[in-house]
């Protein structure tokens, strides 16, 4: 598996498969042909049909700037992936380059013909069960097993201020999110909400109002953490802060529950997939839900078979989750299911603190293989093209 470092990226919304790895590919395509005059994109699948709504074409044209720029948007043509983009370089009218590239979740990228990128393979083991194994042999957590690998504290000390961050500034903004939907920002109202309610209601209630504002953020193009991508970048932030506001852990411990909670991740991100395009929102918001439940799993010392239980459970219970962002844009249904994720990552952490200790029919390593199988079997119009479901039901 590759470093942890690639799965949580600080950068700017409102699509990791759609801003942050077409960003990627056309800077990579620039530093191969360093000489060209003039630049054309073939956007084809998902980034051709919600690209605009996903500001694709803004981001290709300000990382060519000032070389001229056309993009096409072709709808028609069926390619190896969902996200895939097609450049041509041109050096006084003459075609001298020419390169395809895929987005593959989470603000990677692929080059056709080309090997995966090899250097931050730095996992020996790739599913749960293997590592679980490794563990118990040597007697070691998990976040034992990640310090021998990588060292990431000062890195996720990063990550967890920009999340923080992401919320801060969320939960102060009010106004209008940007494009012709016109949804207007909730996260401060539902946070100033008051009323008759328990502290424990007034927490998730907060927790609902920390998922809005990361998300609302990501939707207006602003700073945020991929966990695991933009569209699902609200959940695991929420549940941070609602470790937070528990006052019980450590900073150190907060750190640890993220290396777990990226770990997680980037299981799902090898044996399956983070990508809507590909296997709709289940890939994205329903690994984020599991990276939060396994992080507060973590925290809440339920161990190895708890965090493996937390994770399947946040997993498992969003099978079959279609990505169907209303006109391209990440906000509708995007932003409330972030809200609901986050919620449901604390749920499934406390079920499994009741029931790990009993014996489980379904592991962590099936439901994601049966997550990338149940996204292959969705239709197209329900993995992020916005041809099915709510966005064609909206107008």
């Amino acid at each position: 598996m590759h470093s942890i470092k690639k799965l949580y990226k600080i950068g700017n919304g409102p699509s990791s498969s759609h801003t942050i790895g077409p960003k990627e590919a056309t800077k990579e395509f620039l530093i191969r042909y360093p000489h060209i005059d003039a630049v054309q994109v073939v956007l084809y699948g998902s980034l051709a049909l919600t690209g605009r709504g996903h500001l694709t074409d803004d981001i290709i044209y300000k990382t060519v700037f000032p070389i001229p720029c056309k993009i096409d948007f072709d709808i028609n043509k069926k390619m190896k992936h969902p996200n895939t983009l097609e450049f041509y370089g041109y050096q006084a009218n003459q075609l001298v380059g020419h390169m395809i590239f895929y987005s593959v979740g989470g603000g990677a990228i692929e080059i056709e013909g080309e090997p995966p990128l090899k250097e931050n393979h730095i996992y020996p083991l790739n599913t749960f069960k293997e590592i679980t194994e490794y563990c118990e042999n040597n007697q070691m957590n998990l976040v034992e097993y990640i310090n021998q690998i990588e060292e990431l504290d000062e890195f996720l000390d990063g990550i967890y201020h920009t999340m923080l961050q992401s919320v801060e500034k969320g939960i102060k903004t009010t106004g209008t999110l940007p494009g012709k939907l016109q949804v207007k920002r909730k996260a401060s109202y539902i946070y100033q909400q008051r009323g008759n309610e328990s502290e424990n209601e007034a927490l998730r209630r907060r927790v609902m109002a920390y998922a809005y504002a990361t998300s609302e953020e990501n939707a207006s193009g602003g700073t945020i953490v991929t966990a695991p991508t933009c569209g699902a970048s609200g959940v695991l932030p929420a549940c941070l802060c609602y470790a937070l506001e528990l006052k019980k852990y450590s900073h150190q411990a907060i750190l640890d529950g993220l290396k777990v909670a990226g770990l997680i991740g980037n299981i799902v991100k090898t044996n399956g997939s983070i990508s809507g395009a590909e296997a709709g929102c289940q890939a994205e918001v329903g690994t984020a839900c599991a990276m939060a439940a396994a992080f507060l799993a973590f925290l809440d010392g339920l161990g190895i078979k708890g965090i493996e239980r937390a994770s399947e459970i946040a997993l498992e219970h969003h099978l079959g989750l279609t990505c169907d962002p209303v006109d391209g844009y990440v906000q509708i249904p995007c932003i409330e299911r972030n809200a609901v994720a986050a919620l449901r990552a604390m749920d499934a952490a406390k079920l499994a603190s009741y029931i790990f200790n009993n014996e489980s029919k379904i592991s962590f390593d099936m439901v994601v293989d049966t997550m990338l199988d149940t996204g292959h079997d969705l239709q197209p119009s329900y993995r992020e093209t916005s041809e099915g479901g709510l966005a064609k039901k909206f107008h």
